[in-house]
């Protein structure tokens, strides 16, 4: 009813509204007696209004608050076992503009609701829950929490003296950490795109804006640059001579990291339908199985738990290290991928051996996203791409989890190819909405 791919997604006052955001706080209260929830949020206005709301309907239901204020996302995941909460719950829309908001909810151990624990919570969303006003939570604010999650990433690498770091924190949560974790770890860094005004996350910023980082990487004579988006979950890096690597060829890197130290007990890593061909052929080439999981990093997640692989990743940038942590977190992410440059002495684009396919995203704003994917026209159409890739590739179209949008794949060694048939399915998307 509420939960998509990633939480409750929508724009903040129309979709997401207080009343809502209260109700997923007092279900999660009415789970437990005496229930702990951690809240935090990145930096969107919204996010104050939202975040009460939550917190609110915890201590109507008699559970108690723990605010870590402005925090990344894996942040909250890791805070809420750190803190022995038992649920986080983060305000925030990931990579979505300012308008939107969202709430994702985190269990005990840190990991993100399963399906059928958010269909549960729909449930008892609906039935308030009000104790006695003698028996109503409490409220604390966690002043130490940014310093918490910073000694937690610390303790992941041994320290990077000398390299000369460039992160773009998206005008989002990272800003309250990334630029203090780099300098700690002995690294020379550079922070852009740290506005906590909230108007401008992810605008023209950020992992969906790395092409802008590359420029300013490649002039300004650093190792490497770190886009993250508005709730540092994703990582999307860009090499010293300016080339955006996404989080296929971050994968693949991390895996042949990962096999080296003896750390891919089953030989495999996870990714998704979106993956690209030519990584898959790079990681097989080095005797590493590429699994693929839906699109969604709760659903590479439950993969690598299936699969006991410690590692998997997602295009966008979502990379779920699963010795460390239990989440996507792009700075941990991008703090691992600055120890291997500096332990190998390579540079990023010396690491990253994989040549991928020419792959074609295009998104398309429909007004019904199930009647349009499964419409006759379209399956055919489709049909008929796969005819003239041949084998030699893959088309893929979906219907966005966050957005009302279709998102349609197409990949072959052709670039033009790869344009030429993407725009045919864009034609037959638009003539049907």
């Amino acid at each position: 009813m509420y939960f998509g791919t990633d939480g409750i997604r929508g724009i903040a006052n129309l979709d997401l509204t207080c009343p809502l955001a209260l109700s997923v706080g007092n279900a999660l209260a009415s789970l437990k007696k005496n229930c702990r929830v951690l809240i935090g949020m990145d930096t969107r206005v919204s996010g104050d209004m939202l975040l009460h709301a939550v917190a609110t309907g915890v201590m109507q239901g008699g559970g108690d608050v723990l605010d870590v204020g402005v925090m990344p996302t894996a942040g909250i995941a890791y805070l809420t076992r750190f803190y022995k909460a038992d649920y986080g719950v983060v305000m925030s829309a990931s990579h979505n503009p300012a308008e939107y908001n969202g709430i994702k909810v985190f269990d005990a151990d840190g990991y993100k609701l399963g399906d059928k624990r958010e269909r549960d919570l729909e449930l008892r969303m609906a039935n308030p829950h009000i104790v006695r006003s003698i028996a109503t939570g409490k409220y604390m604010f966690m002043h130490d929490s940014a310093a918490d999650y910073v000694k937690f990433l610390l303790s992941n690498i041994d320290g990077l003296k000398g390299l000369r770091v460039l992160v773009d924190c998206s005008n989002g949560a990272a800003g309250r950490v990334a630029k203090t974790v780099f300098e700690q770890a002995g690294a020379s860094v550079v922070a852009i795109n740290t506005s906590a005004a909230g108007i401008d996350i992810n605008e023209n910023a950020g992992a969906l804006y790395a092409s802008n980082l590359a420029p300013k990487v490649k002039d300004g004579g650093f190792d490497v640059g770190f886009a993250y988006d508005g709730d540092a979950d994703r990582l999307i890096a860009v090499d010293e001579n300016g080339n955006v690597v996404d989080g296929d060829h971050l994968l693949y890197i991390l895996a042949c990291e990962a096999q080296r130290r003896g750390h891919l007990e089953t030989g495999s890593v996870v990714g998704t339908h979106h993956t690209n061909m030519g990584v898959q052929e790079a990681l097989e080439n080095k005797g590493i199985k590429l699994v693929r999981a839906d699109i969604g990093d709760k659903y590479v997640l439950e993969q690598m738990l299936k699969d006991g692989s410690p590692l998997g990743a997602e295009q966008s940038g979502h990379i779920i290290l699963g010795r460390h942590t239990t989440t996507g977190d792009g700075i941990l992410a991008s703090l691992v991928v600055a120890q291997i440059i500096a332990d190998s002495g390579k540079t990023l684009s010396q690491l990253d051996e994989a040549k991928g396919y020419a792959q074609v995203n295009i998104n398309v704003p429909v007004s019904d996203k199930l009647r349009i994917i499964n419409s006759e026209a379209v399956t055919n159409e489709v049909g008929k791409v796969y005819e003239e890739l041949a084998g030699q590739g893959r088309v893929l179209l979906r219907a966005s989890g966050t957005e009302p949008k279709i998102r349609i794949m197409v990949e072959c060694k052709s670039e033009s190819k790869a344009k030429t048939l993407a725009k045919r399915l864009e034609s037959v998307l638009k003539s049907l909405r």
